[in-house]
């Protein structure tokens, strides 16, 4: 059974992570594998597997303040109280990788160059699981205020490119089915109508019925939260047989795709995250 972490050791592998991640914010290539090899000999006789759980946690705590994370390191949820004070303190310590989330969040992409192959473009949807914050407390900490990843999320080049995207793909899908005369029907509604439909593609099924499609876009991994107003959520629910998520993750890189067919609150688990007051 290997020993518990040390303070030290969990100092070092969080100021590790962020290295790999201030390189990836940036663009710069890096090797998770070099990082790991430079980091084993300064802790614990840890294994590979551990150091990489331990970074998974890391994720984890990052996605919960609502900052980006390391794409290859899928976010587990199930760390100790301790590792997010480290990462709080890391945090506090060097406020200018601020600066960093700031441009990941708000710098203009370009539309993929290379053809994506719709063929390839879905996968299957995340295995839906709850997510419990490990005894968090009611306030944040971190010096860090603005939670990027919604940030990002409503970076509007960002969107348009993905919903675009999404239109292309329906298009394609229809056509495939020998059913142009649909293609040509598909509405793109938040351009159209502006954000406050509760959805942002009109398109079609085969049989011609209505389909409400909400787009969601990240460039980081398909674990990433999303975030939805109320009016979407009350849109959804009322059409629930018809609203369908599209979630685009990896979007500057690989874009790939999952769908969800239901109201918001049953294909994901929302977290109530602001209130409105009444006097």
């Amino acid at each position: 059974m290997s020993l518990p972490w040390s303070n030290t050791e969990v100092q070092l592998i969080v100021a590790d992570y962020f290295n790999m991640l201030s390189a990836e914010l940036k663009g710069e290539s890096y090797s998770k594998a070099v990082h790991r090899r430079a980091l084993k000999p300064l802790l614990q006789n840890r294994s590979e597997g551990s150091v990489e759980f331990k970074h998974q946690n890391i994720s984890a705590v990052l996605m919960e303040l609502g900052q980006p994370f390391i794409k290859g390191y899928l976010p587990r949820v199930n760390y100790q109280h301790s590792l997010r004070d480290v990462v709080i303190e890391y945090l506090n310590l060097h406020r200018t990788i601020e600066n960093q989330f700031q441009t990941f969040a708000d710098k203009e992409i370009l539309k993929p160059s290379n053809q994506i192959d719709f063929l390839k473009f879905i996968i299957e949807p995340p295995k839906s699981k709850a997510v419990f914050e490990p005894s968090a407390p009611a306030y944040r900490k971190s010096p860090i205020k603005v939670n990027y990843l919604e940030r990002e999320q409503r970076n509007r080049n960002l969107g348009q490119l993905g919903e675009e995207l999404v239109i292309e793909y329906e298009k394609w899908q229809l056509k495939k089915m020998g059913k142009t005369n649909l293609s040509s029907q598909i509405v793109w509604i938040s351009q159209e109508e502006g954000d406050g439909a509760g959805y942002d593609i009109l398109s079609r099924n085969p049989d011609g019925t209505k389909k409400y499609i909400e787009v969601k876009t990240t460039k980081l991994s398909k674990e990433t939260p999303i975030f939805f107003s109320k009016n979407e959520l009350d849109f959804s629910v009322d059409y629930h047989e018809d609203f369908h998520l599209y979630r685009l993750f990896d979007f500057e890189m690989n874009a790939r795709m999952f769908k969800r067919n239901g109201a918001l609150n049953e294909v994901c688990f929302p977290v109530p995250v602001a209130y409105k007051g009444f006097f």
